[in-house]
Formats: C-alpha cells, structure tokens, sequence
C-alpha cells in the first residue's frame, strides 16, 4: 500500500477576513451540493491505487461551519474508499464563534482527534481590525471546551507583527496562549496577499505595514520565550510540547504523497503535483461531469523536485542525508560544501551523521541561508 495523507477543502466562511487569500465563500447554500462532489471525488481516486491513509486533515474557509453529522459523512466516505489507519490523526480547523462546547463533543466522537483554533488574536482591538468573528472571552472558552470535549491534541493559531503591534500586545498573546491548555502553536507574520482587502487598504495609505526589522525581532522573541516555556520548534512557525507535531503538515514537509479534495486542493503522488477549480461553481459542474475538478498538472523534473526537498527540509526537521543521497545522490553536499561548512561555523546549522538542521538562530535567517545554497 502507498501511504498517503488527505486533504479535504471547506470553502465556506460566515464572514470574509481582511487578511486571508484562502479560497472561501460566504453563503452556505450549496453545502450538500457540495459535499456530495466532494464523496464523487474521493470515490474517483480511490480506484486509482492502493492507499493507507496516515493523516486526514479538514481545512478552510471554515469547515467548523459544517455539523457533525456533514463532516462524519466525508469521513465515511474516505473509510469506506481507502484504507485508514487506526487512530490516524484526523484534524479539523475551528474558528471560535462556529463551535460550542456541544458540537465539540460530537467532533471528537466521530473520531477527530486533534483540533486547530484560529484564534490569531487575544487582543480585542486586533481581532476588531482583524474583523473576526469572535472576542478574546469566547476564543478562551473554545480552547478550554475543546479541552471539556476530550482534545488532547489542540493546536492555535496567533499571528504577529499586526499594524501597530507593540511588543508587549505580542508577549501578552503568547502568555495567554501557553496558560491554556494547548499542545502545539503555529505563529505566523502577517503576510500581506494581493487581492486581500488588506492589500488595498494598504496601496490606500489606510493602514502603514511594521518593517522587516522589527517583524524579524518579534520573531526571535517568540522562539526564545516558547522554547523556553517547553515548546519545541520543528519548523519555522510551528512549536508543539514533546510528541505531538502536526503529523499531516509533517507530511508536507517531508515531501511524501498527498491528495486533496475540494475547491482550490492540492496534490502531490509519485512526482506529479496536480490542483483543482477554485471556482465552486466549476468545481461541481466539473464532478457532475467526469467526476474529477483538475484545473491544471505538473510533474517535476529531478532538479524540481531537489529544490523543493531541500526547501521543505530545512524549514523544518533537517536534511535526512541517507535519504537525500538515495534520491538525489551527493552532487547538493558537494556543490555546497564551502557554504554549509561556514554556516555550521557561524552556528545556523548542525550536521550530524544522519542530519543538517537549523539551529534556532538559523531558523531567523532561513530564507537567506536557501537563498545561498545552489
């Protein structure tokens, strides 16, 4: 069997945020429509090959918006259709202001098991420019009554360096965060993404963007203050207490094969990368029609695919060397001898027998340090 992680797409949103560019809808008329495309899908891939499915993982938009029993369907679905593995970790995205502490508790009987809050702020003025749906009160009690309902494995979402963040609003977020009961958080620098209604507020001289100095010494903040507070950094934005790493984005990053169903989805098998419709509308005019909604495919060439592992590695855990060297033999560890050699000096990287990882100060300089390598 080809073990496989599962993506599953929700595009549908209650609100459209000022910063997001993820492909989402504000209307839940087409729900079942939906979701019905979505099981003509996955029944698609599913005679293909032979998979075992490692990790599931439910992404948006919103899909917290979808009931229990909706989501349980797709589930069935992917069950009934590929091999899953026992206790494989099943995730789902949930923004405060979709869940109570009910719903919860019918998620997690229906066998998801780890659960990711986009809180992104506690601060109130930050979530009011954010223009969330929630306040600091109610993402506080979805993270605790993630915690009532039987999650042991909650992850958060905070991003830093917000228009006019202070210092101390980002320390008291980070604070909060590790009083309540989480086991992984993902902190992200806002990124400004054209088409965003942020990006024209922007280019309308309504909102001035913090410089890259000041985003970069938040960031070596948050490293040092969550490390030191048990939270262990296995990629550039991601921290989690000992064993409980996002097994799915693992995936990701350790170049291994995904499928993705639903608007806007990716997938990666066997060296072919191929995406679907963002279009809802197209999406399921194209399932209705030949029960697969691929807009467009690429398959990599062996460069393509070295530059990707490298790039992939190195912000996460590390360069596996034996299994480089069985992919793309030594030409890389040649080439880069000189350079690896003197950021192994300078104290951005470690090399072991079996590894080359960023230390925690390669990880503020990561984008450069790739940059460099040939």
């Amino acid at each position: 069997m080809k073990k496989i992680s599962i993506y599953i797409h929700i595009p549908f949103c209650r609100h459209k945020c000022i910063y997001c560019d993820f492909y989402s809808i504000i209307t839940d008329e087409s729900i079942n429509e939906y979701i019905a495309a979505l099981c003509q899908e996955i029944e698609y891939y599913s005679v293909q090959n032979n998979y075992e499915v490692e990790t599931i993982y439910f992404g948006g938009g919103t899909p917290s918006l979808l009931s229990a029993n909706q989501i349980e369907n797709i589930l069935n679905h992917i069950r009934k259709n590929f091999y899953v593995q026992p206790n494989a970790e099943t995730t789902i995205e949930t923004n405060p202001g979709t869940v109570d502490l009910q719903k919860l508790i019918d998620f997690r009987q229906i066998e998801i098991n780890r659960i990711s809050i986009g809180v992104q702020t506690f601060d109130e003025n930050e979530l009011k420019f954010l223009t969330r749906i929630h306040d600091k009160n109610s993402a506080v009690e979805t993270v605790l009554n993630a915690e009532k309902a039987g999650f042991a494995n909650i992850n958060l979402d905070l991003i830093f360096n917000l228009p006019g963040q202070t210092k101390n609003i980002w320390k008291q977020n980070l604070e909060k965060a590790i009083e309540l009961p989480i086991t992984h958080i993902s902190t992200y620098s806002l990124i400004l993404e054209r088409g965003t209604i942020l990006n024209k507020m922007v280019l309308d001289g309504k909102v001035v963007l913090q410089d890259d100095d000041y985003d970069a010494d938040l960031y070596e903040y948050t490293i040092d203050f969550l490390t030191k507070k048990g939270f262990i950094q296995y990629e550039v934005s991601n921290f989690c207490k000992s064993g409980f790493e996002c097994l799915h984005n693992l995936n990701y990053w350790q170049h291994k094969n995904y499928l993705g169903f639903g608007t806007s989805s990716h997938s990666f098998l066997d060296n072919k990368r191929w995406w679907n419709y963002s279009s809802l509308k197209m999406y399921i005019e194209n399932i209705k029609r030949k029960k697969t909604a691929v807009r467009s495919f690429e398959i990599l060439n062996i460069n393509e695919l070295e530059q990707e592992y490298i790039m992939l590695a190195m912000r996460s855990k590390g360069i596996n060397i034996k299994e480089f060297i069985n992919k793309f033999g030594e030409d890389f560890f040649i080439r880069n001898k000189n350079h690896l050699d003197e950021i192994v000096s300078k104290g951005y990287l470690i090399q072991t027998d079996e590894f080359f990882r960023l230390t925690q100060k390669g990880f503020l300089v990561c984008d450069e340090i790739l940059i460099n390598l040939k």
